[in-house]
């Protein structure tokens, strides 16, 4: 057992875990639940998905993802199926058909993917992967299936004014189709995940890098002046800049 796997296993981090799962329930985002038995790439995961704008819990054995699952669903589940308690195909078989499955392996053969599939994964992914890639996959998955608060449910602001809908990629201000590039997408999808509040430039910076963009300061401002370009924003009045801090979303959150 590595040290990794100790600070894991200690009972303030499993006191940690149980926030998580409860803030999980809360936040109006994905949820992705990383089952990895390998701390470096289990860590690389949760912070790539964090970064994309979703929730993640970890696991690090078969057992962890159980009482997880005991307490929440979430809307996606990354899974090695080498763990060292259990055949991650018994996690595979309790979350299937509710909850959407992304597997990890390093079984490479056509016959286990195969199996896989017909088992009810939703994706395969073969180690050594990008992690920007799993981001990618998993939010095809979700569009596809429609999971999860900030996947799949519209959501709109200022009484209509901006209107965002992840599942069908759609993004419409008064009524018009903005047609967002896959930069300006994560941007937005950053800013209205939490409205009002002030995300810094490094924050959105990771947004972008989490999805597979090229990210930097600059690219940040011409993506936010392209945002405000399209929503006709000249008063900024939907994205707000905070002078040496970064940018918010202006309008409310209708109910």
């Amino acid at each position: 057992m590595s040290v990794g796997e100790q600070v894991d296993n200690h009972p303030g981090a499993r006191g940690a875990r149980t926030g998580a799962v409860a803030a999980a329930q809360n936040e109006d985002m994905p949820t992705v639940l990383v089952v990895e038995d390998h701390r470096d790439i289990r860590e690389l995961l949760r912070r790539y998905l964090e970064r994309a704008a979703m929730e993640a819990l970890v696991a690090a054995t078969g057992a962890e993802a159980m009482d997880t699952l005991a307490e929440v669903r979430p809307d996606l589940i990354l899974l090695d199926l080498g763990l060292p308690d259990m055949d991650g195909a018994q996690i595979l078989q309790r979350a299937r058909p509710r909850i959407p499955v992304i597997l990890l392996t390093a079984r490479v053969g056509t016959d286990e993917r195969i199996a896989g599939f017909r088992a009810g994964a939703d994706d395969y992914v073969i180690k050594p992967f990008s992690p920007a890639e799993v981001v990618l996959r998993v939010r095809a998955v979700l569009a596809r299936q429609g999971a999860g608060a900030g996947a799949g449910r519209a959501r709109s602001f200022g009484s209509g004014r901006l209107r965002i809908d992840p599942a069908r990629h759609e993004v419409l201000m008064q009524g018009r189709d903005a047609s967002l590039t896959p930069s300006e997408w994560s941007l937005l999808l950053a800013l209205a995940s939490a409205p009002g509040r002030v995300f810094t430039r490094a924050e959105l910076v990771e947004r972008l890098a989490g999805g597979g963009h090229d990210g930097n300061d600059r690219a940040v401002d011409t993506h936010i002046k392209n945002l405000r370009r399209k929503f006709d924003d000249h008063s900024h009045s939907v994205i707000e800049t905070v002078v040496g801090f970064g940018y918010r979303l202006v309008l409310h959150p209708d109910e």
